[in-house]
């Protein structure tokens, strides 16, 4: 099936999700996007997508539709509640569930699916807004053989690196909650590192220019820092997206008697910079818990 037949539809359309509807758009699918900001849905179409305000407007013959809510509850309302898709899609169509939710989550939502006669792909993305938009992302899934190969256009066209992990719904979801447990990690280190470094004297970006080139650096550090060095809090990925993740890795290490300690310390900073009323803004920006506790100075007016 070439991209020019393949009618797709996208729920939720934020900063992964409207980046993969532009993405698609711009490949040849024909694109349907569902979101509730007015502001989104009139980017969607004018780039060529077709904007909907709800998944019950869903056309009921889209080969496939990729699901890039916030959270599990929002995964329930976009496909099961008074206004979801799943009651109105054809048998067979294959959802792709790209939320980032706990596993148990991922294994009852493709139980519900599997009963109204869908397949589902659990299928959370790395790589950010950029990736998203890029078609560079990292899908991390599991599903049938049926779920993969009704997908395989889709994720052909917004992934480099699509990683088969098995058939059982809820491993795709696993290996996304231990990057999400190393990504909230990196990004409070991060600034952690910076804000000690602010503090003790050091120029912010020579300091973040030498880290970038030695093995202290990492993907968060140099993908995240230029946000504060820009002074620019625009939510790419917010604080509170990693209260929730986060939350998730706890929850599931409760569950196994298992010690995070680590996660635990990263989750009380994102807890404390939403706490300060940072929960909207740029995920780095967890960096003014330190500015409120030191009284630091953060470049370009970003404090």
């Amino acid at each position: 099936m070439s991209a020019g037949q393949t009618r797709v539809g996208v729920i939720g359309l934020g900063s992964m999700g409207m980046g993969v509807a532009l993405n698609l758009a711009r490949k040849g699918f024909t694109v349907f996007g569902c979101d509730i900001s007015e502001r989104a849905r009139a980017d969607l179409a004018a780039a060529g997508g077709t904007a909907l305000a709800s998944p019950a407007e869903l056309p009921a013959d889209l080969a496939a539709v990729i699901v890039l809510v916030v959270n599990d509850a929002q995964v329930q309302t976009v496909l099961f509640g008074a206004e979801g898709c799943a009651g109105r899609l054809a048998a067979g169509t294959v959802v792709i569930c790209s939320a980032t939710v706990a596993p148990a989550a991922a294994r009852a939502t493709g139980e519900k699916l599997a009963a109204a006669g869908l397949v589902m792909l659990d299928a959370p993305v790395s790589g950010g807004a950029a990736g998203a938009r890029a078609g560079t992302m990292t899908v991390m899934a599991s599903g049938s053989d049926a779920a993969f190969a009704a997908a395989e256009p889709v994720l052909a066209a917004i992934a480099s690196k699509v990683w088969r992990l098995g058939a059982e719904i809820g491993v795709g979801s696993t290996v996304k909650m231990v990057n999400q447990l190393l990504a909230g990690v990196h990004i409070a280190a991060a600034a952690e590192a910076m804000a000690l470094g602010i503090r003790a004297g050091a120029d912010p970006q020579t300091l973040y220019d030498v880290i970038s080139t030695s093995a202290g650096s990492s993907w968060m550090w140099q993908n995240r820092v230029p946000h504060i060095l820009a002074g620019d809090d625009t939510p790419l990925s917010a604080v509170n997206i990693f209260v929730k993740d986060l939350g998730i890795v706890l929850d599931q290490a409760r569950a196994l008697t298992f010690p995070l300690p680590l996660a635990a310390s990263a989750h009380q900073l994102f807890l404390a910079a939403a706490a300060n009323g940072q929960g909207g803004k740029d995920d780095a920006f967890v960096i003014r818990v330190w500015q409120a506790l030191a009284g630091i100075p953060l470049p370009a007016g970003a404090g």
